[in-house]
């Protein structure tokens, strides 16, 4: 389902879809370049691991989480910035609750569109807490 802007309709779906892929592929294709975007998946891709240890993907999982979900570019930026009030802890909660069908896609693509209007993070993060440990580490 597309969200407002369209922004399914217009990028393809799922974008780290070789495993040859670097790295720096994956923020590029995921980010399309936007700074902001780069700077919360090199956050992801630093801090991940430690918020989300029991992923067994690791410092890809925000990445992953991101991509399977059909958010890019500045649509990250708005996840993590106006959604997430710039809390990567909270944004991994937050794809980890749509992960787990606490969250459906139109409500997570609604809450991008309308700066977090609509969706609970403490409870949501409360309930991916009943599944899966998520630790609210200090990053810088």
């Amino acid at each position: 389902m597309a969200n407002r802007s369209g922004y399914k309709e217009n990028h393809s779906h799922e974008r780290i879809n070789d495993l040859s892929m670097t790295t720096m592929d994956v923020v590029m294709k995921l980010s399309e370049g936007n700074p902001g975007a780069i700077s919360v998946l090199g956050k992801g891709m630093t801090h991940g691991a430690k918020i989300d240890s029991m992923s067994a993907i690791g410092d890809l999982t925000l990445a992953i989480s991101l991509d399977s979900s059909g958010i890019y570019a500045d649509r990250i930026w708005m996840l993590y910035k106006d959604v997430c009030k710039s809390s990567l802890f909270k944004m991994m909660g937050v794809l980890r609750a749509h992960q787990l069908g606490f969250l459906r896609q139109h409500d997570l693509d609604e809450a991008i569109d309308n700066h977090g209007v609509g969706i609970d993070i403490d409870e949501l993060i409360t309930k991916v807490r009943t599944q899966v440990p998520l630790n609210d580490v200090e990053i810088d």
